[in-house]
C-alpha cells in the first residue's frame, strides 16, 4: 500500500485545523484549540520525517502560523533522519533568525546533524549559543557535545575538557570517551579510561561499554586482557548480549586467536550477519580456507550477505588465488544486484587479477559507472603485476586527465610495474613526478620499491647512492632491496653492507643468514661464508620456514607442502598437471647451474 494514500497531500492545513475544530466543539478556549493544532501538526511533521516525506512535512510546516520550539525541532529531526543535514542545519538559522531559543533537545539535535557534518566550526557555534540559554548542563547535551568534539576535532583535547566538566556522570559519556579514543587508534587509552569508569561507584557497567572496551582490546591486540574482559562479560551476565558476543569474536580474531574465536561463536546462543561477517574477515585476513567454507554455511542459515560479506569472501578468493569461487561470489553479487557498488567492484578488480584472470578484471573496470581512487590504484596493480607496465603508466594518465589526484599508493603501484618490466628510466620520471608535481613524500616503501626499481637494472651503485640520501634511516625492506639485488649482480661488497644493516635491525632472520652466506660463497669468500653457517649453527637456525602452496580442483582448494601427501580424491590429477608443467619447464628454459647454485646446507642442495 502507498504511504501517500494515507497521509494528507500538500496545501491541507486548513483541513487540519477542521479536523481539530470538529473534535473539539465542546471547547470554548481558543488557546485550548490553538494548541491541540499545534500538537496535531507537529505530530504529523514527525511522521512525515519517518516516512521520507521531507516535502509533505516542509509545507506543513510552513503553513503553521505559530510554530514553537518542539514544531522546529521536529522540523530539524525529520530533515536528520532522512540524511538531509543541510538542510537540517538551515532549518536550525532559520529557527534562531525569528528569535526562537532551542531548548535542550533541540541543540542535542542540531549537534548530531554538526557530528554527522563533520564540522566542528558550527558545533562550537552550537555550544556557545546553549551556554547562552544555560542549557549545556543538560545530560542529554553534555554526551552528544562530548560526542561531536571527539569525532569532529583533530585531537581528543575538546573532548576531554567537556568530559572532564561533566557534572552528573554516567555511562554514556565515559563510554563515548572509550570509542572514540579506539576509533582512533588509540586504544591503550581508552582502556586506561574504562579502568577509570570502573572506580566510580556511580557508573554502572553496561554491556554496551563492555563491547567498547572489548573493541579497544583488539585494536591493541592486547589478548591477555581480552581474555580477562571475556572473564568479567560472563561475572556481570552479559555473555548472552549479541553486541558483547560479536565484539568477542572480532578481538579473538584480531589477536590470531581463530580456535578461541570459532570456539566462542558456536557458544553464542544468538548470531547475526554482523557475527559471520567477523569471523569470515578473521579468517580471510590469516588466509584461511575456512573462511570460504564459512561463506555457504551462513547463506545456509538463511542469512543474506552484504556488501562486507562479499568484498571479504572476494579479498579470500584472491589470497588464495581460487579463482573459480571468485565466479561464484561475483554471481551472488550479480544476483543481488550489488554489481554498482564501488568497494565490491574494486575487490572483484583485485581478485581477478591476483587469479591470473586480468581480462575479466579489466572488464569489472571498464563497466564500473563510477571509479573512486582503489578503483584506478587496483586495475593498475593488476597491470603491473601481470608484466603490463606500459599499460598500467597509460592507465595512471588517463587517470590524471580525469581529474583524480594520485596518492602515495598509487605511485608505488606505477614503481612497482616499471620495476618488474625494467622500464628504470619510465619508473625514475614518476619517482621525481611524486616529488615535484604531486609534493607527496616518498616513505620507506616506496624509497625500497626504486632501490629494487634500480637493482633489477644492475645498477646496484646508483640504489646504494639513493639509500644514502634517504632523509631518514632506511628500514629493513630498503637494505632488503638493495640486498637481493647484489645477490643477482654479485656485488659482494655492497651485499655485505646491506645483511649487517638488516642484521642489525632484526638478528634472528633466518633468510638474511642465508643471502649473505650464499653471496660470499658465490665470491669464493668462503672464510665469510664459514662464518655466516657457524652464527646460523649457534642460534638454531636447523631449518628455514617451510612454503606452502595452494592448488584448486574442482572448486575446492587444498593447501600442501613440499612432500605433502594432500587427502583430495583428485589426488592423481594434480601429480599429473605437476608432471605436466616440469616437463614444459624443461623444454622451455635452460638453467645453468653455475650461476644459480645455492650453497643452503638447509634445502640439502
Amino acid at each position: 500500500m502507498n504511504i501517500r494514500k494515507l497521509l494528507p497531500s500538500s496545501h491541507q492545513y486548513h483541513q487540519i485545523i477542521s479536523l481539530v475544530k470538529f473534535t473539539t466543539k465542546s471547547m470554548t478556549n481558543p488557546r485550548t484549540l490553538q494548541i491541540k493544532q499545534q500538537v496535531l501538526s507537529t505530530n504529523l511533521i514527525i511522521s512525515y520525517g519517518r516516512k521520507g516525506l521531507l516535502r509533505q512535512a516542509r509545507t506543513l510546516f510552513d503553513e503553521m502560523p505559530d510554530s514553537d520550539v518542539v514544531s522546529w525541532t521536529a522540523m530539524i529531526n525529520a530533515y536528520a533522519s532522512c540524511y538531509e543535514y543541510i538542510q537540517a542545519w538551515l532549518v536550525f538559522i532559520e529557527m534562531i533568525k525569528e528569535g526562537i531559543n532551542p531548548n535542550g533537545y533541540t541543540v542535542s539535535s542540531i549537534l548530531k546533524v554538526c557530528r554527522e557534518l563533520e564540522c566542528c566550526y558550527r558545533g562550537r557555534m552550537v555550544h556557545g549559543l546553549a551556554i547562552k540559554c544555560s542549557i549545556d548542563g543538560c545530560m542529554y547535551v553534555e554526551n552528544v557535545l562530548l560526542d561531536m568534539y571527539a569525532t569532529c576535532s583533530h585531537n581528543m583535547n575538546y573532548a576531554c575538557m567537556v568530559f572532564q566538566g561533566i557534572k552528573v556522570e554516567n555511562v554514556v559519556g565515559w563510554t563515548t570517551m572509550i570509542a572514540r579514543f579506539t576509533d582512533r587508534g588509540d586504544g591503550l587509552t581508552g582502556l586506561r579510561i574504562f579502568q577509570q569508569m570502573l572506580k566510580q561507584e556511580e557508573v554502572e557497567l553496561s554491556p554496551y561499554s563492555c563491547s567498547i572496551a572489548i573493541r579497544a582490546c583488539a585494536s591493541v591486540k592486547m589478548k591477555k586482557l581480552g581474555k580477562q574482559m571475556h572473564a568479567a562479560v560472563v561475572k556481570y551476565g552479559f555473555s548472552s548480549s549479541l553486541p558483547v558476543g560479536n565484539s568477542l569474536v572480532d578481538m579473538y580474531c584480531k589477536c590470531n586467536c581463530l580456535s578461541e574465536a570459532y570456539t566462542h561463536f558456536l557458544d553464542m546462543r544468538a548470531r547475526d550477519l554482523i557475527t559471520w561477517n567477523t569471523l569470515i574477515a578473521g579468517y580471510e585476513r590469516c588466509g584461511s580456507l575456512r573462511s570460504l567454507h564459512l561463506f555457504p554455511q551462513m547463506v545456509s542459515q538463511g542469512l543474506n550477505p552484504n556488501c562486507f560479506t562479499f568484498t571479504t569472501a572476494a579479498a579470500a578468493c584472491a589470497n588464495l588465488a581460487s579463482w573459480n569461487c571468485g565466479q561464484q561470489i561475483h554471481g551472488g553479487i550479480l544476483q543481488r544486484g550489488l554489481e554498482t557498488n564501488i568497494a565490491l567492484a574494486n575487490a572483484l578488480i583485485d581478485m581477478y587479477a591476483k587469479c591470473g584472470n586480468l581480462k575479466d578484471s579489466c572488464r569489472v573496470f571498464t563497466e564500473m559507472p563510477r571509479r573512486n581512487l582503489i578503483s584506478w590504484t587496483s586495475m593498475m596493480n593488476g597491470y603491473g603485476s601481470h608484466g603490463y607496465a606500459n599499460e598500467a603508466i597509460g592507465l595512471f594518465d588517463k587517470m590524471v586527465k580525469s581529474g583524480v589526484k594520485p596518492d602515495q599508493v598509487v605511485f608505488l603501484g606505477i614503481l612497482s610495474a616499471c620495476s618488474h618490466s625494467g622500464l628504470v628510466d619510465e619508473g625514475l620520471k614518476y619517482f621525481k613526478s611524486m616529488v615535484t608535481d604531486y609534493s607527496i613524500k616518498p616513505n620507506q616503501e616506496i624509497y625500497g620499491c626504486v632501490v629494487d626499481l634500480l637493482g633489477r637494472a644492475g645498477r646496484v651503485k646508483e640504489a646504494y647512492q639513493l639509500i644514502r640520501k634517504m632523509p631518514f634511516k632506511p628500514d629493513e625492506s630498503v637494505w632488503g632491496a638493495l640486498l637481493g639485488a647484489c645477490k643477482a649482480h654479485g656485488t659482494s661488497y655492497l651485499g655485505g653492507l646491506a645483511g649487517k644493516k638488516i642484521l642489525d635491525l632484526r638478528p634472528n632472520g633466518t633468510e638474511t643468514y642465508v643471502l649473505l652466506s650464499n653471496i660470499y660463497a658465490a665470491d669464493g669468500n668462503w672464510e665469510e661464508f664459514a662464518k655466516m653457517r657457524k652464527l646460523m649453527r649457534g642460534m638454531g637456525m636447523n631449518k628455514k620456514e617451510a612454503a606452502r602452496s595452494w592448488i584448486e580442483v574442482r572448486n575446492q582448494v587444498y593447501s600442501f607442502f613440499v612432500g605433502d601427501k594432500m587427502s583430495c580424491e583428485d589426488i592423481e590429477l594434480v601429480y599429473a598437471e605437476l608432471e605436466s608443467l616440469a616437463q614444459h619447464m624443461n623444454g622451455s628454459c635452460e638453467v645453468s647451474m653455475e650461476d644459480h647454485l645455492l650453497y643452503d646446507m638447509q634445502d640439502g642442495t
